[in-house]
């Protein structure tokens, strides 16, 4: 069973997208906070990240320039799933390194199928 790791401080965020996850055969490892997401991001070696942007510790983008500059974490795919939906963010938010960003609230039923087309799995 491949890990994810979900870097989520809100529980509904959390247990929406935990749903879909085990759904569909994932183990999910979760974070409330920055700090932690990055300490499990290298020592559980999770196949995928999901990760919000507000957490209350650390920016999630500084968690993703953090993640990228950790060469044991560096292939890991980072995806952001946030609120931040306003005209320039999607580009920016990639622009810190991530694989892919959805809008929040996501859709449990579809979701997974869209991190797998993104992924390319």
């Amino acid at each position: 069973m491949k890990k994810v790791l979900v870097i989520e401080d809100n529980e509904n965020n959390l247990k929406l997208i935990t749903y879909a996850l085990k759904r569909s055969g994932y183990q999910v490892i979760a974070a409330s906070n920055g700090t932690t997401g990055m300490e499990l991001a290298t020592s559980e070696n999770p196949f995928f990240i999901i990760l919000d942007v507000d957490l209350p510790d650390i920016n999630g983008l500084q968690v993703a320039k953090e993640i990228r500059a950790n060469s044991l974490c560096q292939q890991i795919p980072i995806i952001v799933m946030t609120s931040f939906a306003m005209r320039g963010d999607r580009e920016r938010i990639l622009s810190y390194g991530v694989n892919g960003y959805f809008d929040k609230p996501i859709n449990p039923l579809t979701i997974i199928q869209e991190i797998h087309k993104l992924l390319g799995v």
